[in-house]
């Protein structure tokens, strides 16, 4: 090969420089997922309702708004209530 050459030594060095950052970043994700975790942990158990009860108490009224609102909508149109332009 002729022209370009590689410097072994310091591809090595790069390359332990690169691994040991990569090592180090796992290391930190490691510790900040740990410290959130808990976190999350200790907010949720000092809710006076649980999440997943407040979730379905929200879900059960998104659906009675929906079909109210549905309802309204299908009868004023059945009925002539909704207004209409006519020229």
């Amino acid at each position: 090969m002729t022209g370009a050459t590689m410097n072994s030594k310091a591809m090595i060095v790069g390359f332990a420089l690169v691994a040991t950052g990569g090592l180090i970043s796992l290391c930190g994700i490691g510790i900040t997922g740990t410290v959130m975790v808990s976190a999350i942990r200790r907010w949720v158990s000092a809710q006076q309702e649980p999440p997943s009860a407040v979730v379905k108490r929200k879900l059960a009224q998104a659906k009675a708004a929906t079909s109210a609102a549905t309802t309204a909508g299908s009868s004023a149109w059945q009925n002539g209530l909704a207004t209409s332009r006519t020229r």
